[in-house]
């Protein structure tokens, strides 16, 4: 016996597959749409933790420039301290230089130089006077520059010859001059050895003995 289906099947399959299609379509915006909450969740809490922290970051930043604003001033304070500090040690170093000065040049001079007068800027020293002979101030200069510890680089301004009338018959011939030499500071580093910090330069006692006092017109005048 044949059977022959009349039903419209081919409206059947047409219809079960556009409903699987609509199903499965469902089923994929369902899927698309979890998975766009899951990222969009995830961005969301990453962005809030950043926020999160660069709160923080500002915070901290707001304190370490309150630290560095207060270091900087611990850092002034100390330089004004330490000004400070090099200057009392300045005057303290430089209170002596005049004792050393006249000590120096006494213990210098050749017999025959003269000094008439002195004048001291800062460091540099300005002197003038009378010698018998050129011989003499080539000798002072020697001293100056090789035996001296607080008298350094002496320098010849200016030599003349002129006539000393020591009496109204007798003419002496002499040579006027004037010179510069720098003086030492107690702290530089090639200052003379002592036995305390603010010693006086020993004065040989032969040279003492041979002098034992300047003359007037062979003391300096500051």
């Amino acid at each position: 016996m044949i059977l022959i289906n009349l039903l419209p099947h081919r409206e059947a399959a047409r219809k079960q597959r556009r409903e699987f299609f609509f199903v499965t379509l469902g089923i994929a915006v369902l899927l698309g749409g979890l998975i766009s909450g899951g990222i969009y969740s995830w961005y969301q809490t990453q962005i809030t933790g950043q926020k999160d922290k660069n709160a923080l970051l500002k915070t901290e930043i707001v304190k370490l420039e309150g630290q560095i604003k207060d270091i900087a001033g611990l850092q002034q304070e100390i330089a004004a301290l330490r000004a400070r500090q090099n200057a009392v040690e300045e005057l303290q170093g430089n209170r002596n230089l005049p004792v050393y000065l006249l000590t120096e040049l006494v213990k210098q001079l050749p017999d025959g130089v003269y000094v008439t007068s002195m004048k001291q800027e800062n460091q540099l020293v300005s002197i003038t006077g009378i010698a018998q002979s050129n011989e003499r101030v080539s000798e002072l200069l020697r001293n100056l520059a090789n035996n001296s510890p607080w008298l350094t680089r002496p320098e010849l301004l200016e030599i003349t010859a002129s006539s000393l009338a020591l009496t109204a018959r007798d003419q002496r011939r002499v040579s006027n001059f004037s010179m510069r030499v720098s003086l030492k500071r107690p702290t530089d580093p090639a200052k003379p050895a002592a036995s305390g910090a603010g010693a006086l330069p020993a004065v040989n006692p032969s040279a003492a003995a041979t002098n034992p006092a300047l003359p007037a017109s062979r003391a300096p005048k500051a």
